[in-house]
């Protein structure tokens, strides 16, 4: 007998035990609702939706043993016993690669050893790498929790900022990134610091659907010698960090390559600049690596995570994405790293930035967070680093992308890692529709009112291009993203979605532009400004 791969068939990987009924809502509840909410993608009630593809972020399902893990919650305001759990797991991901300790099962397993738990948990001492623990995290502290990915941005620049201005006056600031996603920009803007966008040059190059099973050109990448220019036009002295966001949110979801990776690394070495990552989807970015990367077919994930993370001198993440948890984010950065000594000349970083963050969100060991998100938290690292959710995640994706492809619809290609993305140029391509009509915006109005499906514009509405400059302006893209959440839809859902896309691709002369109504200069403001469609 043959081998289901030779069939063509894939294998399961999970079975879904509970379910969630979808509500019967008409069209007309809907146009009301939308009507009610002026037409914000972020204020319509996700209760009368049929699909939301709105975000990844957090809406992705649990696994048992994460439900299980809740139990375990611990929820004292001062060292809960998951803070321990969470920042060994952290350097179990991103440091130990094939030889984890695994001290998470201290815990799960109700270890009632004191002297071996102080030994190998809550008094263990780390230094050197992105989490120091023992005495190293009180003195110098390099690692802080915080509810999502945007507070720990907001916890990195709005403590390096006044450092920079005290240091540097006037002088204009740049950070380069290979795409910036939207909260990422805002905060570094916020902080009187220019946000740039080093995209690859290849992506928006054609590429044949029935290819993306075989080859990948890693159309995340950040474009080196362009890097480089840069940095010696602007001066490294006025760029803080060098950013690369794993994968590129911003850029259609696609993947950064180890090779990239390592090149951004030399480049950032030498200019002496700390390079950060924004790492919400590292385990996305590694499968890539690891199935299209030459050199990397026989490594296992865990050493490509742990190279990957080699040249990193700090990260910023949402632990909401990449399908590990409902909720949380983190700030780390390498111990006596360069982003440490540059940013340590008047004090420890660390200190500061601890500091901001009890003052912003709690108390060091919980950050926001309850100790049952925590503990839950802890766990998913280590389910979201298996091969065969990450591939089962990847494939779901691709199908979305490649039949939408196959109906003619302008779709990013190849796919990315959790979402789908339309080139909003080509799909309105030789229609009246200008960028600044926000015709994505359009299309994500229509798919709600006629079929009750969430998609968000990520283009000249959500970058503000009504806003910016000429020059700002060649950093924003035009795409309608549809983010597809872990483990919860199946193919029928993707089936309808691509019906109703097709649908919508094919009378796209009747799809309204659309004017922003009230708070067109808010930052952000996708997720709270008022909108009203234009119909012909």
């Amino acid at each position: 007998m043959k081998p289901m791969h030779e069939l063509g068939v894939r294998v399961p990987t999970k079975r879904s035990l509970v379910i969630r009924n979808i509500k019967e809502v008409t069209k007309e509840q809907r146009e009301h609702a939308l009507r009610e909410t002026e037409y914000s993608m972020f204020s319509f009630p996700a209760d009368m939706l049929v699909l939301d593809f709105l975000s990844d972020s957090g809406t992705s399902t649990m696994t048992d043993l994460q439900w299980s893990s809740l139990f375990h919650g611990d929820e004292a305001y001062g060292r809960n016993k998951g803070y321990y759990v969470l920042l060994d797991a952290i350097r179990d991901t991103f440091e130990r690669g094939n030889n984890p300790k695994k001290n998470i099962n201290l815990i799960l397993s109700g270890e009632t050893n004191i002297e071996k738990l102080m030994d190998e948990l809550y008094l263990a001492s780390y230094e050197n790498g992105f989490v120091n623990g023992g005495i190293h995290q009180l003195t110098r502290p390099n690692a802080f929790l915080v509810p999502q990915g945007r507070c720990a941005e907001y916890l990195l620049f709005s403590t390096i900022a006044p450092l920079l201005r005290k240091k540097y006056q006037e002088a204009e600031l740049y950070i380069p990134n290979n795409g910036h996603f939207d909260t990422t920009e805002a905060n570094i803007s916020a902080n009187g610091i220019n946000p740039v966008n080093i995209f690859s040059n290849d992506l928006f190059e054609d590429f044949p659907p029935d290819q993306m099973d075989i080859r990948n050109p890693f159309k995340g990448n950040m474009e080196t010698q362009e890097l480089k220019s840069f940095i010696q036009e602007k001066n490294p002295d006025n760029i803080p960090l060098i950013y690369l966001t794993l994968t590129n949110n911003t850029a259609a979801g696609q993947p950064v390559s180890l090779n990239n990776i390592k090149k951004v690394n030399q480049i950032a070495r030498k200019f002496d600049i700390p390079l950060f990552f924004d790492a919400c989807r590292f385990a996305e970015n590694a499968i890539f690596i690891k199935n299209f990367e030459e050199g990397y077919q026989s490594k296992t994930i865990t050493t490509i995570i742990q190279e990957m993370f080699s040249y990193a001198d700090g990260f910023t993440i949402s632990f909401k994405k990449d399908g590990l948890a409902n909720i949380g984010g983190g700030l780390f950065f390498r111990d006596k790293g360069v982003f440490h000594r540059k940013f340590s000349i008047n004090g420890d970083i660390g200190i500061k930035l601890k500091e901001k963050q009890i003052l912003t969100f709690g108390n060091d060991s919980y950050g926001g967070l309850s100790g049952r998100d925590i503990i839950a938290l802890a766990v998913g690292l280590y389910e979201i680093i298996k091969e065969p959710y990450l591939n089962e995640r990847i494939h779901q994706v691709r199908e979305f992308a490649r039949k939408l492809a196959n109906n003619g619809i302008p779709v990013v290609l190849p796919a990315g890692g959790h979402a789908v993305y339309l080139n909003m140029n080509k799909f309105f391509g030789g229609s009246e529709m200008k960028i600044d009509d926000f015709g994505g915006v359009g299309l994500t109005v229509e798919l709600i009112r006629h079929y009750g499906i969430r998609a968000a514009e990520l283009g000249p509405f959500a970058f503000e291009w009504d806003n910016k400059t000429p020059e700002e302006r060649k950093g924003i893209l035009n795409f309608v993203r549809f983010a597809v959440p872990r483990n919860v839809y199946d193919s029928s859902h993707i089936d309808y979605a691509v019906a109703a896309i097709t649908e919508l691709y094919k009378n796209r002369d009747q799809i309204p532009k659309v004017k922003v109504s009230r708070g067109a200069k808010l930052r952000l403001r996708h997720f709270q400004s008022g909108l009203q469609p234009i119909y012909k």
